[in-house]
């Protein structure tokens, strides 16, 4: 096939480019013909608020770049990772007026919530879900802090469902876990044209021997991510277990001079792909004390790849995604109290935790493969395609 891979770089990078990037090598060491289309938000530096706006809506520049690719190269199928803002929807059109299949995947609620991830104010929030207009956006300003801001996220998702962008113009999408997909049911996308297809680590990394003694953290330092939780676990713990904290943001000030205090922890601020699998090969567990609805972060399925258990939040995906006493354990969300007593225990019982670690593994090669991706992948092409035809068909039959 020859597949066309699109995608809007944030400012931050995150697990949403690394999909992008993974994926696209894995389809051309089958063979594919990858054609890689990207934005990058750093272009937005340069833009009025107006214009900002006005692209997110619809970007006309984006529409007939895209058309006058689509109608050279003859893409089977188009596949968006992002889209927001710069790409816009404008691209799902060129695509149809081109007679390209669309495959979406949906890395996070951005078409459900202004902020796309149904947290505010250090809580989970569905205030949103189910409106048509989903307004308690705008009100609570939910998207950078800021209310216009917020109207116009509002108003791209009320525009394109009176228009039925969403309904009509992609094939086939692609949510990351059953957790996932029912939200994105109950939010209105149709139901026939949601798949689960999860992340994937490739190359295989192989398994790690977990003899460094420590716990491990990886991820963004911000508030939902749960980073209070899990110092206020480890000044509980009063210096029973090593912890490693890998990654930087808003709090990594906090999180520098937590470390300064307590000898049991060291802050390793932003480490390359290859260290953070290293680090999770030695690592005893790892340990993800989300306090918003994570998608499938990469780094869970990196763990599991590397036989590495996982401490997580009761919470959203990770309920069904960890299993208890299987493949990691489970604590209750914000909760310190109840995180240091779970990490206690997997410190203090081997046997069990040798358990976990050759399960973490199993459930690699049985869900996050490769291999099983590529497959995953293919089935999904197929049927946006045989979508697409059916959707020409009858858009012929009604002109005529």
């Amino acid at each position: 096939m020859r597949i066309l891979i699109a995608h809007n770089y944030y400012q931050q990078p995150g697990g949403e480019d690394h999909v992008f990037a993974a994926e696209a090598e894995l389809l051309e060491s089958h063979g594919h013909d990858i054609l890689r289309y990207s934005v990058h938000n750093d272009t937005l530096n340069h833009l009025s608020r107006m214009a900002m706006a006005r692209l997110t809506l619809w970007n006309d520049a984006i529409y007939h770049e895209l058309l006058d690719l689509f109608r050279q190269a003859r893409p089977d199928v188009a596949h968006f990772h992002n889209t927001f803002p710069l790409i816009s929807p404008a691209a799902y059109y060129a695509a149809r007026d081109a007679g390209v299949a669309v495959v979406q995947t949906l890395h996070n609620y951005r078409l459900l919530c202004a902020n796309a991830y149904f947290y505010r104010d250090k809580r989970v929030c569905e205030d949103c879900l189910g409106r048509f207009v989903p307004w308690p956006g705008v009100v609570h300003a939910c998207y950078q802090a800021n209310r216009a801001a917020s109207a116009v996220v509002t108003a791209l998702l009320i525009t394109h469902r009176v228009r039925r962008t969403w309904a009509d113009l992609v094939d086939v999408y692609a949510a990351l876990t059953e957790f996932a997909r029912e939200k994105f049911i109950r939010g209105g996308l149709p139901a026939e044209k949601i798949v689960v297809k999860p992340n994937f680590v490739y190359p295989d990394p192989g398994r790690g021997q977990g003899c460094g003694g420590y716990a491990l953290f990886v991820g963004r330092l911000t508030p939902e991510k749960g980073v209070e939780t899990l110092l206020a676990a480890w000044e509980r713990l009063g210096g029973r277990v090593p912890l490693k904290i890998v990654g930087g943001g808003p709090l990594a000030a906090s999180v520098a001079q937590v470390a300064k205090r307590h000898n049991a922890i060291e802050w390793l601020g932003k480490q390359p792909a290859e260290c953070v699998l290293t680090l999770m090969k030695e690592a005893h567990v790892l340990v993800c004390p989300s306090l918003w609805y994570e998608g499938l972060p990469v780094v869970i399925v990196e763990a599991y790849a590397v036989g590495l258990p996982i401490i997580a939040s009761d919470l959203g995906a990770m309920s069904s995604l960890i299993t208890h006493g299987r493949t990691g354990l489970h604590f209750r969300p914000g909760d310190p109290d109840d995180l240091a007593a779970q990490v206690a225990w997997v410190f203090t019982h081997p046997e069990q935790l040798a358990h976990m670690r050759r399960e973490a593994r199993a459930e690699f090669e049985a869900q996050y493969t490769s291999e099983r991706n590529y497959q995953m992948l293919m089935d999904i092409y197929e049927t946006a395609k045989a979508h697409a035809a059916r959707r020409r068909t009858a858009s012929a039959a009604k002109q005529q």
